[in-house]
């Protein structure tokens, strides 16, 4: 409104400069003429400054009421699963095939452990079967200005498996782990040099465990052991070297089937038991859900 007022304050004051010596009745028409075009003019302009306010006005609001874009949606993040957390129970007594290695294998208590797990697992197999299969190692007893040159039960099952009149001693855990392993593939699971705490775990998910031990149950004195001289070097072994598989514990028991005298559920004091394992390498094997 103020804009057309000022525009036409200079036209009138031009507009009297002109008919200043004009006669009345010229200068009343003149003036008629020059209100009536200014008051038009001023109306269009403003009309013309209302409808571009009225626009710029409804652009703000369009651009105001313009729903936002959409954002992308982030990739989700496929999380990873988590491990299942296995209880420790207080106190577990598994129910495993109870099997006696004799007659037929006097020294066989290792592969008869085994059987004894992958029967527990449903695999049909026996004592005698694992017996043929496992591997054994071919170093020939040597008895030599008062040393032992004998094998090592760590590549394989050392001396006669069948009897006790030749020289022989038994079988470590890694022959016995690539064995069982062909009856579960990607299915054993070797925890030795785990703590006895670990395989508290694997007991409490109802799965026994191979281990080996002596045949006393408890720490063994050093006189009970000697040194064999291998191909691999020089190695601490003792002849009461043993093999059972653990089917359970309490506070002051650990239980196991014992291969020697086809025992289920065998007792030993459970802090012993676990001392003459850790003696005897913490050797253990167990399979896998």
């Amino acid at each position: 409104m103020y804009l057309p007022i000022a525009a036409l304050i200079p036209l009138l004051l031009m507009f009297y400069l002109l008919i200043r010596k004009q006669n009345s009745m010229m200068k009343s028409i003149l003036m008629f003429l020059f209100v009536f075009t200014s008051i038009v003019g001023a109306f269009l302009l403003e009309n013309l400054q209302a409808t571009h306010v009225a626009q710029a006005v409804q652009s703000v609001k369009d651009w105001l009421d313009e729903p936002e874009p959409r954002a992308e949606k982030a990739p989700a993040v496929m999380e990873e699963e988590a491990p299942e957390i296995i209880p420790i129970k207080k106190h577990v007594t598994l129910e495993a095939p109870a099997l006696w290695q004799m007659p037929e294998l006097p020294r066989g208590c290792e592969v008869t452990s085994l059987a004894m797990l992958l029967q527990h697992q449903g695999i049909k197999t026996d004592k005698l079967t694992l017996a043929r299969e496992v591997k054994k190692n071919q170093a020939e007893y040597r008895l030599n200005n008062g040393k032992i040159y004998f094998g090592d039960p760590n590549e394989g099952f050392v001396g006669n498996m069948y009897t006790y009149t030749e020289p022989g001693l038994g079988v470590y855990h890694k022959p016995i782990a690539e064995l069982a392993e062909k009856y579960l593939p990607g299915k054993i699971k070797d925890l030795t040099g785990s703590d006895f705490q670990e395989l508290k775990i694997h007991l409490s998910d109802n799965r026994p465990i191979w281990v080996i031990i002596n045949t006393e149950y408890q720490k063994l004195d050093d006189s009970f052991f000697q040194t064999w001289y291998t191909p691999g070097g020089p190695m601490k072994v003792t002849t009461k070297e043993h093999s059972v598989l653990i089917t359970g514990y309490d506070e002051n028991f650990a239980y196991f089937n014992d291969p020697l005298t086809g025992e289920k559920n065998k007792k030993a004091p459970i802090k012993d038991f676990v001392e003459a394992w850790v003696q005897m390498g913490r050797q253990a094997i167990t399979y896998l859900p």
